[in-house]
């Protein structure tokens, strides 16, 4: 019983080190849960049992660090930095996913911000099926509205004479002579470009009217 009572009283006050054996230590590393505490159990007691769950836990937390880093940020480069430590980390597809819509909401601005044919359709293009593309191909109606109108006829049959002849004659300047049936508001058949923008439908007219023939700018439809 005195030697016992030794034993516990020198481990009380100068060897708690000496003291430690790997199932405490275990327990003290699992109630902190930090990299530096299981980092310190695999020190202790290097081919412990548990040094495989100890390790696993080690990349677990550091992976949760990274993301929680990555999200604060919430940026590109932060998800990109995630990406690049832990490139098979548990929100590694996230990661992807978040990159994919910042890069694709950049791209989206910048189609807005140019507001020219040629951006929409290539945004549209790159970015098939999506909520941004949708609006792209409404801004590319409302863009493409307007044609270059060549000429009118009473009925179909010299409509469809009067596009041939235009078709071969200004086909370098017009790729594409279409015919616009009747409306109510306008019993004429007119002959026309396809939808163009109103930079081309104007460019399209001016090389018309240079070559003599009459042409004017229209927005079918609108009011």
């Amino acid at each position: 019983m005195i030697v016992r009572r030794s034993f516990l009283a020198v481990c009380g006050i100068g060897a708690l080190g000496a003291c430690h054996s790997p199932q405490s230590d275990w327990e003290h590393a699992t109630r902190a849960n930090t990299v530096a505490a299981y980092q310190t159990f695999l020190t202790q007691h290097p081919g412990d049992a548990r040094d495989e769950q100890a390790r696993l836990r080690i990349g677990q937390l550091k992976d949760e660090q990274a993301w929680n880093q990555a999200q604060v940020a919430s940026t590109t480069e932060g998800y990109q930095q995630y990406l690049a430590a832990e490139p098979q980390g548990a929100h590694a597809q996230e990661a992807r996913d978040q990159i994919a819509s910042r890069e694709r909401a950049a791209a989206f601005e910048a189609a807005q911000k140019a507001n020219t044919a040629e951006a929409l359709q290539a945004f549209v293009k790159k970015y098939p099926n999506t909520g941004e593309a949708d609006e792209a191909s409404a801004a590319l109606k409302r863009l493409e509205a307007y044609r270059a109108e060549l000429a009118t006829a009473h009925n179909r049959r010299d409509a469809d004479r009067e596009r041939r002849e235009l078709a071969k004659r200004f086909g370098k300047a017009l790729p594409e002579v279409v015919i616009l049936d009747p409306d109510p508001s306008d019993p004429e058949y007119r002959i026309t470009s396809a939808p163009m923008t109103e930079q081309e439908a104007d460019a399209a007219c001016a090389s018309l009217k240079a070559s003599h023939h009459p042409c004017k700018v229209i927005q079918p439809g609108s009011s």
